[in-house]
């Protein structure tokens, strides 16, 4: 029996599915996955996809049907469709908010009904030359004495022979026309001759937008005893483990292990997700596993467009044991790609807060995610990191996860020598030169006359975070945001790095007039300034946001960082990633308190995991590294426990900070923003809300209160926080908090307010 009426999501934030009636035609065609043409209001029409089709007449008479089929093939399979399904519910978003993060957009194109809707992807196509025919030697003789008196064609019909090899009893080959006139001299009214006289033919062929590689790996390198012993232990532990976490040491060699992993399941004929908190790590790691796996291997992150997403979602979906991917690297939407026959997930630097999506929603935790996408495959995890994230540890110390380690860095390298300085005690006794205490120049001093290189890490960029007026204490505010500009001095702005907004720097101060305007603490553009004056024939660099714009920044920043065109590298946290570099041997991190004190439960944890993980950039080949910590705290306990590199005892001094004040992984936290252009409006809906959900969870709910930074792009925040009990329903709880925030909406006036649920929003 053919179904009649099909459930559609559609990349909006509508809170069901919606019905549309299968015409007698699209009948048999129209299956779960594939992508559908409907209307939506008066003559808006949108690409949707079909989740289910069924027979069961819906309950209300205007039934609109699907307008259009775009090919038979389901474009999203069902497990997707499963993981969209537990994103929708877990994180308590839309099913439709999910399939925008999901797809490339270029698959799901939209319009006006009266308008025809067409495909925006277009597959790239290049013009070929091949002969029209199989020619035998003596007819080749015969074509070259007719075009005696036409050099310039008789150069391109050689040329082309020579370029595929052709002889009497092979095949023909096509050949590309672009390289074809570049290799023989000859412009194309010379082919046009040649294809005229039936002697050459053009076609247009699908070429793809996607670099290849070599097809020759490299022998996978043999593991040190070490690192077999972590291996054998994973496997083991996969017989009753769905998820292994593998704490090893900075340099330890875990992608090596990984490697071994990766090759076992592409040898049984299964995928491979490979993910990674940030864009930067993907350079080097492209290079080392492209070695190894050839052209098997997709990346898959942001900086790719629409069509060239489309192209690595196809080769994803395809499974192809030749021409597919059989492993992707990628970012944190790698997990919503087409995988067919998944058999294992890697997260690496599981710890990173990249991992969570913050805005728009879906709030997802990608490594979260990824687990259930692994259990959905019945595949397996391996969640990897030298400073893992206080959950995982707790998972694998209680036995939910597994367990292996790595305590020593490959090739027995000593992990790196921590200097503590004293800021405080070098600004009073007039030791500092600019941001720099002693200790840190004698040793970028050292190393640059060894010509060994140095990363200075400063985790804000720009030149300054504000100005002050230093008669009045005025410090210039964004308009439409709570928050201080930064000054930019490249561009000679004062800049808001939440909206955007910027503005000249102001001559004199906003509030008495005084020209005593100066500037206060220090980004990475000061201090890039700032050790060129000190190090006038360093060469210096720099790696942070503003530098980093473009697609190729990365690649050019790190490889002209291991060429050693430069000496010195300024960065914020995306130098702190998983990059490795031969040469580098002096770390220093410009301010540890900064990191440690921030009003966030988690501060001390990030904080030891990126001075440790900046600190593990250091000596990763034969020399021992040194790394220069500048604290105005030195007996601070977590830079304390940063001197031994000691993991184990900062996780067991906060996890009992965290059963005394009920926080993460201990409890369940879910944090409700409301927004809206009205202080007062917001205050009256928070209190609203506020009271309905005491009533539900009693003093389990905190606030609403504003936040740190209470208003940002003109709308106003405020924020409640809801912890639950790891043994409480967590399911219960979330369709307790849909029902209120439904009937939130349902007040007037709350037309003007904006809801965003975060589930555990760490």
């Amino acid at each position: 029996m053919q179904s009649s009426f099909a459930d559609i999501i559609l990349p909006l934030a509508l809170k069901t599915r919606l019905t549309y009636s299968i015409p007698v035609e699209m009948q048999g065609i129209i299956m779960r996955g594939v992508r559908v043409l409907v209307q939506l209001r008066d003559k808006k029409v949108y690409t949707g996809v079909v989740a289910k089709v069924h027979n069961d007449t819906p309950d209300f008479a205007d039934i609109k049907p699907v307008l259009k089929v775009f090919g038979p093939d389901p474009v999203i399979n069902n497990r997707q469709l499963e993981l969209w399904k537990w994103i929708s519910e877990y994180y308590i978003c839309c099913e439709g908010e999910v399939m925008k993060a999901a797809v490339p957009t270029a698959l799901f194109p939209e319009g006006e009904k009266d308008a025809p809707v067409i495909e925006k992807y277009k597959p790239k196509k290049e013009t070929f030359v091949e002969l029209n025919h199989r020619f035998s030697d003596a007819e080749l003789n015969k074509i070259f004495d007719s075009l005696r008196k036409a050099p310039r064609q008789s150069d391109i019909l050689t040329a082309y022979l020579y370029l595929t090899g052709y002889t009497d009893n092979s095949e023909i080959k096509p050949l590309r026309k672009s390289y074809l006139l570049k290799r023989s001299g000859s412009a194309n009214s010379h082919i046009n001759s040649l294809v005229k006289k039936g002697i050459l033919k053009q076609l247009s062929i699908e070429v793809g937008r996607l670099q290849h590689t070599n097809n020759n790996p490299e022998q996978i390198r043999v593991l040190s005893k070490t690192q077999t012993i972590a291996y054998n232990k994973i496997r083991e532990l996969f017989k009753e483990k769905d998820v292994v976490l593998l704490h090893g040491v900075t340099s330890s060699g875990k992608t090596e292990i990984y490697i071994h992993l990766i090759e076992e399941q592409i040898k049984q004929g299964k995928q491979v997700l490979y993910l990674l908190p940030e864009i930067a790590l993907t350079t080097q790691l492209i290079i080392r596993l492209q070695k190894h796996f050839g052209n098997l291997t997709g990346i898959y992150h942001s900086r790719f467009n629409d069509q060239e997403r489309v192209e690595i979602w196809k080769k994803v979906a395809a499974n192809d044991p030749v021409s597919g991917y059989r492993l992707v690297l990628g970012v944190r939407s790698s997990i919503f790609l087409p995988f067919r026959n998944l058999g294992l997930v890697i997260v690496d630097e599981e710890h990173d807060t990249s991992y969570k999506q913050q805005d728009p929603s879906p709030r997802y935790q990608a490594r979260d995610s990824a687990i259930m996408l692994a259990g959905i495959h019945k595949a397996k995890t391996i969640l990897g990191s030298a400073t893992p994230s206080i959950e995982s540890y707790y998972n694998a110390e209680t036995g939910k996860y597994g367990l292996a380690e790595l305590n020593e860095r490959y090739g027995a390298i000593k992990l790196p020598s921590i200097i503590l300085a004293n800021s405080r005690e070098a600004y009073r006794k007039k030791l500092m030169v600019s941001h720099f205490t002693p200790e840190l120049l004698n040793s970028i001093d050292e190393a640059l006359d060894r010509e060994e290189q140095v990363i200075l890490f400063q985790n804000r960029r720009g030149f300054s975070p504000y100005i002050e007026c230093s008669e009045c204490s005025w410090i210039p505010l964004c308009k439409q945001c709570a928050v201080n500009m930064t000054y930019h001095k490249s561009i000679g702005r004062l800049v808001c790095h939440y909206c955007g907004y910027s503005i000249h720097v102001p001559h004199v101060c906003g509030n008495c007039n005084s020209s005593g305007l100066a500037t206060r603490g220090f980004g990475t553009q000061k201090i890039e300034d700032e050790i060129k004056i000190v190090f006038p024939s360093a060469k210096v660099g720099r790696m942070d946001h503003d530098t980093t714009g473009s697609r190729t920044s990365f690649n050019r920043i790190i490889k002209a960082f291991e060429e050693r065109r430069i000496d010195i590298l300024i960065g914020t946290q995306m130098i702190s990633k998983g990059l490795d570099f031969e040469n580098l041997t002096v770390v220093g991190i410009l301010n540890a308190d900064n990191l440690l004190n921030f009003p966030d439960f988690r501060a001390h944890e990030r904080g030891f995991q990126l001075m440790e993980q900046v600190s593990g950039r250091a000596g990763r080949r034969q020399k021992q590294g040194k790394v220069i910590i500048q604290t105005s705290d030195p007996d601070n306990k977590i830079i304390r426990l940063m001197l031994r590199h000691d993991y184990k005892t900062m996780y067991r001094m906060q996890i009992e900070e965290r059963k005394t004040f009920n926080y993460p992984p201990l409890v369940r936290m879910i944090r409700i923003n409301l927004k809206h252009r009205d202080r007062a409006a917001l205050d009256a809906f928070a209190e609203i809300l506020g009271r309905d959900l005491k009533d539900a969870f009693g003093k389990r709910v905190l606030g609403p209160e504003y936040p740190l930074i209470s208003r940002i792009q003109s709308w106003y925040i405020k924020t409640l926080l809801i912890k639950i009990e790891k043994q409480k329903s967590l399911q219960k709880a979330r369709e307790m908090i849909r029902t209120r925030l439904d009937r939130l909406e349902k007040e007037k006036g709350a037309g003007g307010l904006r809801i965003g649920v975060d589930v555990d929003p760490y």
